[in-house]
């Protein structure tokens, strides 16, 4: 009896199995508290589960939202400003009145001396002192004179949280930590104690960034470490119904209502970051690399001051959503344009709770087409367009932009919205196909389910010609071990040419000796940066250990397919770029294995749709995936 639920910024989706069905749900994210959609939705399922597992977006909306707690850093003399000195490098190089953003602790709440200092004012406590990494005691010494002063406020350590070299990123992901762990830290408990109380389960686990799981008293610790949360779940399924289908290269593509996620994933194995910048602040923290873009069902369109359309990254979000929701929405959206294509129902009724009306959409479209000089139809047509060429940027980020081809990767499509603009996508790039998985709604929940309990640590060192790296490899990967017993370790080690200011994360394990490592440094470097230099000497500068557990269920449980109901639908006038034709119209649900769809045609499921253009063909895997060409 396994629950998953994945909260985001428009709906809050689960994904219920109990050993034999499965069953699943979406619904309006409560964005006032998340824990209220997350205990109804899992109330509607189940009254008691084994196993909750949640994604949550609360670090991420306490950060861009700026409403974490009032945070005192403590550093050594002289490093007060590092937060706000930063780099040389600028937000936007060609853009001059593009600004970092602010640092999360003002000037005054930055001191190197706690002496005769009142705690009570503040939040939370950041420590982050000189080469803490190398010797963390006298950090310890100031959490304990916190501790003793009564305060009762919570304390991040830099030689816990981030305990690597480069003293601006390290007290950056620190700061960050301690900013959101009372806000993250109220909202877990608050639903831990909800969940007890309905008598759902006895503990939560939470999903980590890097893809896999942690239990709720850890993510309560070290907020940082979920600020990726809920889209690490959907790169999770997406890896897993790519091994499925034997796709060794696929690119996740999660487009949601308010935001779209993208992560290139490689033998069914998600490319990791271990730095990232979240709303322009480093955090050096392991997670999937996504690269995320303001472009969802509810992305707003809009015109500029040249009077030319865009579209977002401002979101209708949840409430009051896109104009067809009938919650009060008047601003053109997304989803709005599809509906007013015909690719959505008129009359759908989205996650089977939240029927939509297409007279609102056409009002909201016409409204912004008058300002165009647009007729309706090519005022939908348009924002289609103009959101599908932000998401194939986005798109290009992952895959060109780091040595990697997308012409041999499978766009694995899902989220609310990911259907409707999946194949326009993967046919701009000349992808090979695209794949639709099953419960592609509700995919993020889904990949909850596929995620195993997971430990990261990381320990900088600095070594040349291989003398200690063994012995720095084995310390960190058994302190890893430590922490989960029975588990799967991998070490990895931050390489880089002598005198480089970034690394590349290679593979290794300990015994596999300088002349191995520095060989696959060289062939990373070279794929990564479009050349090497194999005569240059090299040099470790950080090792790193992952362990990982078991997962709840496997592939094989979650991608179970059994149609049930009729498949075949009827027909649908839709609007096409060529212009207006008919597309037929399926039940998902219906659909057997080895069935096969022609474009145009609209497949339609509870919790999303999916838009076949004309020339392409869906055929259902034994997975109950489409997988689309053309």
């Amino acid at each position: 009896m396994i629950l998953g639920v994945d909260v985001g910024g428009t709906f809050t989706d689960l994904f219920f199995w109990d050993g034999v069905r499965i069953r699943t749900a979406k619904l309006p994210t409560t964005t006032a508290d998340q824990s209220e959609a997350v205990l109804a939705g899992a109330a509607e399922l189940a009254d008691h589960v084994d196993t909750f597992l949640h994604g949550t977006t609360t670090a991420t909306n306490a950060l861009l939202e700026r409403t974490g707690a009032r945070t005192l850093l403590v550093t050594s003399p002289g490093f007060e400003d590092v937060i706000e000195i930063g780099r040389q490098d600028r937000p936007s190089l060609y853009d001059p009145f593009s600004d970092r953003p602010p640092p999360l602790v003002s000037r005054d709440d930055r001191v190197s001396d706690l002496s005769g200092l009142d705690l009570r004012p503040y939040g939370a406590v950041a420590v982050s002192l000189l080469h803490s990494y190398e010797d963390p005691e006298p950090e310890q010494e100031i959490r304990g004179i916190v501790e003793r002063s009564g305060a009762h406020v919570p304390v991040s350590l830099s030689s816990t949280v981030a305990p690597e070299f480069r003293e601006f990123e390290r007290t950056s992901t620190t700061v960050l930590n301690a900013y959101l762990t009372p806000v993250v830290a109220r909202y877990l408990a608050r639903l831990e104690s909800g969940v007890r109380t309905a008598g759902l389960a006895d503990s939560v686990g939470v999903m980590r960034s890097s893809g896999g799981l942690i239990d709720a008293a850890d993510a309560a610790a070290l907020p940082a470490s979920i600020l990726l949360s809920g889209p690490a779940g959907g790169v999770v399924a997406a890896g897993a119904i790519g091994t499925a289908l034997g796709r060794d290269h696929v690119i996740a593509f999660d487009m949601g209502g308010t935001s779209t996620d993208v992560c290139r994933i490689r033998n069914g194995r998600p490319e990791i970051a271990y730095e990232r910048a979240v709303a322009g602040y480093p955090c050096r923290m392991p997670s999937a690399a996504i690269h995320t873009v303001g472009a969802g069902g509810g992305s707003i369109g809009w015109i500029d001051p040249g009077d030319s359309l865009r579209v977002g990254p401002r979101s209708a979000g949840a409430e009051p959503g896109p104009a067809c929701y009938r919650r009060g929405g008047l601003e053109a959206t997304v989803t709005d344009a599809n509906v007013a294509l015909g690719r959505i129902a008129p009359d759908a009724s989205l996650g089977g709770r939240l029927t939509i009306d297409r007279r609102l959409s056409e009002d909201a479209l016409a409204s912004l087409g008058d300002r165009l000089g647009f007729a309706t139809d090519e005022t939908a047509l348009g924002i289609v367009r103009v959101v599908e060429e932000v998401m194939a940027g986005a798109i290009r980020t992952v895959s060109i932009e780091q040595g990697a081809d997308p012409r041999d990767a499978w766009l694995v499509a899902f989220g609310g919205a990911g259907g409707l603009h999946a194949t326009a996508l993967a046919r701009s790039l000349d992808m090979a196909g695209v794949i639709v998985p099953p419960h592609g709604g509700v995919f993020s929940a889904v990949g909850l389910l596929l995620s195993p309990p997971r430990v990261d640590l990381a320990r900088s060192v600095l070594i040349r010609g291989g003398d200690g790296l063994d012995d720095a490899v084995d310390r960190i990967g058994s302190e890893a071990e430590a922490h989960m017993t029975g588990g799967s370790l991998e070490t990895l080690v931050d390489v880089r040419y002598l005198g480089q200011s970034h690394e590349v994360t290679v593979p290794y394990a300990s015994g596999d000796g300088w002349a191995a490592l520095s060989e696959r440094f060289h062939l990373l470097h070279r794929e990564r940066n479009g050349f090497a230099r194999p005569d240059d000497p090299i040099e470790a500068v950080t090792v790193r250990a992952s362990v990982t557990g078991t997962p709840a269920i496997g592939p094989d449980e979650a991608f179970r397919w059994s149609p049930a109901g009729d498949a075949r639908i009827g027909v649908r006038s839709v609007i096409t770029d060529a212009g207006p034709a008919e597309a037929s119209v399926w039940n998902r649900t219906g659909l057997a294995v080895g069935a096969e769809i022609t474009g145009p045609a609209v497949i339609e499921e509870t919790e999303a749709t999916t838009w076949i253009g004309p020339g392409e063909r869906a055929v259902v895997s034994p997975t109950g995936a489409l997988e689309v060409t053309w």
